[in-house]
């Protein structure tokens, strides 16, 4: 009796907390393009200059441009990915409550907004009669790409160090604007205000000021940023309307739901208490399974619902082969407390055969895929890794608990006929 009631509690109890956590899980859970509507922009980078290079620095930081670009237009979580060796992706997910000419504007701007080079300017305030820094005095194509490196001043400060190309024209600067600010702009946002100490005739100069080595660092990408030698072209759009979304939303989560409720009865009907305990862990491994969305701060897809569902058809599988490993057993005229061992460990060896075999696949989908791809396959791998705690383990245990209480040893809640059991 007291296992049953061990069981009852171990249900009710995790019942409970998916009842208390879900709306919260639900309502966390990030939507993207295709579910919540959007614009997906795939762009090809290329130099700017003629025989020049594209390294991978160069793309990380021209997408890191793109995403800060992004984020002060006032978008909701832009995604910025890098593709190959050339190629920058952008998703940016657009508000559901306007119309489709405002979109249609609000997109437009985007790619506007997007395509055109970052523009690094250093400004001073010669000439300015309103005391703001309106000349421009050196453009980001001034200086070398790359070069501009944080190293160690006087006093353990934290100093930048950038290389111009032509030195002359940095000493000019610098020999009119002795005393004075050489303001640093970014895409028209104040990064930087130093005072020009001395003229820079070596084509180099030294940035001090900044309080820790994150903050100098931080400038340092800035203006390897603004120098760098790369143009975007658009090499693919798409657009999906908030209509769209929501209709897309609506009909994978009622196909996914009537599939698990027909799941559900199958295991019920065909494998009886073993298809109870499969039920409670398959509902057990959805709510595990957004939990782990939810920490990982995933953004769910229509790839990804379907890798979701195919992991509910895998837990599925996993509670198969162990009922009927078990009612092989039955069969064989093995008690249920024998039937249950040998069937779980019998089970156990095919289960981890294909989970591995799955998770090579989905690993190589993973790192070879890009896109779409790449999302399914993160949500495959999880949903394999959680499947094996939550419809290998869980269920044995639940089990036990039931056969040990000495209330359900009749192969027939089994699903086993006394007919069909062997004599030993």
């Amino acid at each position: 009796m007291k296992r049953i009631v061990a069981f009852v509690l171990v249900v009710l109890v995790g019942f409970g907390i998916m009842g208390a956590f879900t709306p919260g899980l639900l309502n966390a859970t990030k939507l993207g393009l295709d579910l919540k509507g959007g614009v997906e922009i795939l762009y090809e980078a290329s130099p700017l200059t003629e025989g020049g290079v594209i390294t991978t620095e160069s793309l990380n930081r021209t997408a890191k441009s793109l995403e800060d670009r992004a984020n002060k237009s006032g978008v909701a979580e832009p995604e910025v990915t890098t593709e190959g060796k050339k190629r920058i992706r952008l998703k940016i997910a657009i508000s559901t409550g306007t119309t489709d000419q405002e979109r249609d504007e609000a997109i437009q701007k985007i790619r506007d907004l997007m395509k055109r080079p970052a523009e690094l300017q250093f400004r001073s305030s010669v000439g300015c009669t309103d005391g703001s820094y309106c000349n421009v005095e050196l453009y980001g194509s001034d200086f070398k790409e790359g070069a501009a490196k944080v190293e160690m001043g006087d006093l353990n400060s934290y100093v930048v160090n950038i290389v111009v190309k032509d030195k002359k024209k940095l000493a000019d600067v610098s020999s009119k604007l002795v005393g004075k600010n050489l303001a640093i702009y970014l895409d028209d946002v104040l990064q930087s205000a130093p005072v020009v100490q001395t003229a820079l005739t070596n084509g180099t100069a030294v940035i001090t000021g900044q309080d820790s080595r994150k903050e100098a660092q931080e400038l340092a990408d800035i203006i390897n940023l603004g120098a760098l030698p790369l143009k975007i072209t658009e090499k693919y759009t798409q657009s999906v309307g908030a209509t769209l979304g929501k209709q897309s939303l609506h009909d994978t989560l009622f196909a996914g739901g009537l599939a698990s409720v027909l799941i559900l009865l199958f295991m019920l009907i065909l494998y009886r208490l073993p298809g109870i305990v499969a039920s409670i862990c398959l509902i057990v491994f959805v709510w595990i399974l957004l939990g782990v969305f939810y920490l990982m701060n995933a953004t769910l897809t229509l790839p990804g619902i379907a890798a979701f569902v195919l992991g509910i058809g895998i837990a599925v599988d996993s509670n198969i082969i162990t009922a009927e490993r078990i009612k092989d057993e039955l069969r064989s005229g093995k008690t249920i407390a024998s039937s249950l061992r040998a069937g779980a460990k019998n089970s156990f060896r095919t289960i981890i055969d294909a989970h591995i075999t799955t998770l090579i696949a989905a690993g190589v989908l993973y790192f070879m895929g890009h896109g779409i791809v790449k999302s399914f396959a993160i949500v495959l791998i999880a949903s394999i890794i959680v499947n094996i705690l939550t419809n290998v383990f869980l269920p044995r245990y639940l089990l036990n608990l039931l056969i040990k209480s000495g209330r359900v040893n009749k192969p027939s809640y089994y699903s086993v006929k006394e007919d069909e059991i062997n004599a030993l």
